[in-house]
């Protein structure tokens, strides 16, 4: 690539360039210190307010003498000294070069790394500042490489590799990958979209294809860029364990909150080769999908920005250990404590400090005072400077480099195979395409990926082992996209026993029958029939995931009675986003309807007006209706009359519950007593039924279902004893979560608003009031606000069990404490009896 080499205020346009940065709207003071919340034995300290004409900071780092360096949004790039303590201001100057706009800086190889956005004359790119006079100060800029993209959806963070050779770098999915000259990713990745998927209903990212979000590795020059990891929406920040395992905080896209495809935000692992399946719209892959890899902790709905690893902190180990992420339009940072698990992670969060409107931009640890650091900022909002230290008893002494386990180091190995070439490769891969570990196998799929076909095709074809098959099939489908050997492929995969095959081992299977439809040739004629004598008979599964890919698959092949399964599906599913999915899958279905089932399918589109979304859900339940349409005649239209015309209804969102009979305003004595004699044999099906009824699946989400305003209920039963959860359901006042707490804003008006804060633009705190309408927003100027509290009322209301019997609240219980396990031990005997 061409090198360019800018010299500072050399021209009257650099000069003007950085006038104009330096004009900013006039702001108040940052979040004083005490207003923040954080955990016992830390503190907090606001080291600087950053006036009005610095702009708004966004990116943060620290160069080799423990000074900091932050960047302006939408301008220059500061440096600062904050070796001062007490009172006195730290010394805060400007980098005196023409480039800013940053949201990725590093301190390595004796330069500035600055990953930049367009602006004032400047290209988007990765460039290199250098100090060529020893003066202490950078003199020359350097791009050595551009980007094609922007925005806050374009290229991020840069960061130093554990062995301190390379750069990594990574960019949101309005960011196009930089022409890598390497892959370990195979370069195969398409939509992969068994039916026709529809773009955003409001047009974000509608234009944008696979594969999204990108990271990339590069040398010290920038000279050779490999890619590494795709699939992502928006990555703000990468960051390295002490065990050299990399990880990243993904965004969602909160306009999607209540459909099948909402993602929450997300800490991933970032394996070599890995791909987390961000589609546009409504193609986005599910958790559950072979070709891709889960999070390894959902963290809710939020605006993900700056990550670090405590390491090097002077905190207690289980915090030098710790993940430290920035939520933005929640005021969070959380501290994610990891657990090797298998080949990878487990995690817990944990609220590490927290304010309304903290909007945390980046975060590093500095090596010299051994503190941690973090910006607030963006979008022209208040910019404020923090330190965070420890002043608790705990030991503060390093802690030793965490190792990795045996399975992690095989992992490595077949991660290590993806950059050879050969049969021995094929060979030292195979015997793990079977593994129980998910994060193996795909790694090692990964590696024969990469191999010539001709090496393992006729392997793939026989080979014995259920998973190891599915999982070659896939390979050969993804690699070949030949319809020629397409029904080989499918009658390989048929010769699979459905029945001895767990639940997720269907789910990849009925995956790789899709890809075999998808990549090589379409659904045939000789496809729908190994299709439909294979599967058609399977469903309706007993598994919420299986149903949903094998839908998919029915509807594509157009196999018998798959309408009126679906349509029993879509009415008694108990969760709107597995209705939703169903009702998307039916409209790309423009044959073999009766009226009756028409009749069926559009009184569910009256029914969907109990549901609520985000800001794009009302657009995609229109768009999936109009779909619909299109297949009708006019004959059909006329049939149908008003049922086809009419609007949905807002209803009540607790219509459902209110219905019911009441049974009992239920008090724990009254149900203390049976925690440990009555909590055995539970129901899990009628348990997932009452968290449908008591409308949990409105604001919860629950291994992989339902909404995300309240907290993740899946590892609920883990973290709370059966009394301390018995007494959440029945009294959500007696103890709110700090992420979930609402805050009451007094007025000037004499208006009292309560809601949690989840955005802010300029001088506008943007406040949900309902978590039940999660689209519903008020805005409120700063300037408006007398007085704002914490809330000592929780958002979920109470009674929601009054419509239960002591059967159904017991089933639920033991659903809670299962995380969604059906072998879990107290259903066992149910789920044997049947």
């Amino acid at each position: 690539m061409r090198q360019r080499t800018l010299r500072v205020f050399s021209s009257l346009a650099v000069a003007s360039w950085l006038i104009a940065a330096t004009f900013q709207p006039a702001l108040g003071q940052a979040t004083p210190a005490e207003k923040i919340k954080t955990l016992d034995g830390f503190k907090i300290e606001l080291v600087y307010s950053v006036p009005q004409n610095q702009g708004s900071w966004v990116s943060l780092t620290h160069d080799p003498k423990g000074r900091l360096i932050a960047s302006d949004q939408y301008g220059r790039i500061y440096r600062i000294d904050v070796s001062k303590s007490g009172e006195e201001k730290p010394k805060v100057e400007p980098i005196e070069v023409a480039i800013g706009r940053a949201q990725g800086l590093l301190c390595a190889f004796d330069s500035l790394y600055v990953v930049a956005h367009a602006g004032g004359g400047q290209p988007a790119g990765l460039y290199r500042l250098k100090d060529t006079n020893n003066d202490d100060r950078y003199d020359s800029v350097q791009m050595l490489r551009r980007f094609e993209g922007g925005g806050e959806h374009g290229p991020h963070a840069v960061i130093l590799s554990p062995d301190k050779k390379s750069l990594y770098i990574c960019g949101g999915n309005h960011t196009k990958i930089p022409k890598p000259e390497n892959s370990v990713v195979p370069r195969l990745w398409q939509e992969d979209q068994l039916l026709p998927s529809m773009k955003d209903a409001n047009g974000h990212a509608a234009g944008i294809k696979a594969p999204g979000g990108w990271i990339a590795q590069t040398d010290p020059d920038g000279k050779t860029f490999e890619l590494m990891s795709i699939g992502f929406r928006n990555e703000y920040d990468i960051a390295f364990s002490s065990a050299g395992e990399l990880f990243t905080y993904d965004a969602d896209m909160e306009w999607d909150i209540g459909t099948p495809w909402y993602r929450p935000t997300r800490i991933c692992h970032v394996i070599n080769g890995s791909e987390f399946g961000w589609r546009t719209g409504t193609g986005k892959w599910p958790v559950y999908f072979p070709d891709s890899l889960p999070p390894t902790l959902d963290i809710g709905p939020g605006s993900p920005t700056g990550i670090v690893f405590g390491t090097g902190a002077k905190f207690p180990e289980k915090y030098q250990r710790a993940l430290f992420i920035c939520d933005w339009s929640y005021g969070l940072v959380y501290a994610v404590h990891m657990k090797p698990d298998g080949s990878t992670y487990s995690a817990e969060k944990e609220v590490f400090c927290s304010a309304p409107a903290l909007q945390a931009a980046d975060i590093t640890i500095n090596p010299v005072d051994k503190s941690l650091y973090f910006v607030i900022g963006g979008r022209r909002t208040q910019s404020g400077l923090y330190r965070v230290t420890y002043t608790g008893k705990e030991s503060t002494d390093p802690a030793k480099p965490l190792e990795v386990n045996d399975l992690a180091k095989t992992r490595r190995q077949l991660e290590v195979l993806q950059r050879q070439r050969g049969k021995e490769v094929v060979e030292k891969a195979w015997k793990y395409l079977g593994h129980e570990d998910r994060f193996i196998r795909f790694a090692a799929r990964t590696a024969i990926e990469h191999q010539e076909v001709g090496l393992w095709e006729e392997m793939a074809l026989k080979e014995e082992n259920a998973t190891a098959r599915t999982q070659a099939l896939i390979a050969l489908a993804r690699k070949t996209g030949d319809s020629g050997r397409q029904q080989k492929v499918l009658s390989a995969l048929a010769e699979i026993d459905w029945n001895e095959l767990s639940d997720a081992q269907r789910v990849d299977l009925v995956r790789a029958y899709s890809l075999a439809v998808i990549r090589m040739g379409g659904p045939t004629q000789s496809a729908r029939q190994i299709i439909n004598k294979s599967l058609a008979s399977k469903y309706p599964a007993k598994d919420a995931p299986s149903n949903q890919e094998l839908c998919r698959l029915l509807i594509a092949t157009q196999a018998q009675g798959v309408i009126d399964k679906t349509l029993d599906l879509l009415v008694k599913a108990p969760t709107q986003e597995e209705q939703l999915h169903y009702a998307l899958c039916l409209s790309a279905l423009s044959s073999g309807w009766t009226l009756d089932q028409r009749k069926r399918y559009y009184q569910w589109f009256i029914d969907a007006g109990k549901f609520y979304g985000g800001r794009s859900f009302a657009g995609f339940l229109n768009n999936i209706k109009n779909r619909s349409r299109q297949s009708l005649d006019r004959r059909t239209q006329r049939m149908l009359g008003n049922l086809l015309n009419q609007r949905p209804t807002n209803v009540d969102p607790y219509a459902d519950l209110k219905a019911r009979k009441f049974v009992k305003s239920w008090k724990m004595d009254d149900l203390t007593g049976d925690l440990e004699t009555a909590l055995k044999d539970r129901d899990f099906e009628n348990g997932r039924k009452m968290f449908g009824i008591a409308q949990c699946y409105k604001c919860h989400r629950f291994a992989d279902q339902g909404g995300i305003v309240g907290p993740d209920l899946t590892v609920v039963g883990r973290r709370f004893n059966k009394k301390d959860l018995l007494e959440t359901l029945l009294d959500p006042n007696k103890s709110v979560s700090d992420q979930y707490e609402a805050t009451e804003f007094e007025l000037e008006d004499g208006r009292v608003i309560v809601g949690r804060v989840v955005n802010l633009n300029n001088k506008n705190y943007m406040v949900q009031p309902d978590m039940m309408k999660p689209n519903k927003m008020v805005n409120i100027n700063v300037k408006q606000i007398v007085e704002q509290r914490p809330s000592k009322v929780s958002l979920m209301p109470s009674g929601l069990l009054d419509t239960l019997t002591k059967d159904d609240i017991l089933d639920l219980m033991a659903y809670l404490r299962s995380g969604g396990d059906k072998d879990f031990e107290e259903l066992k005997k149910s789920k044997d009896k049947k």
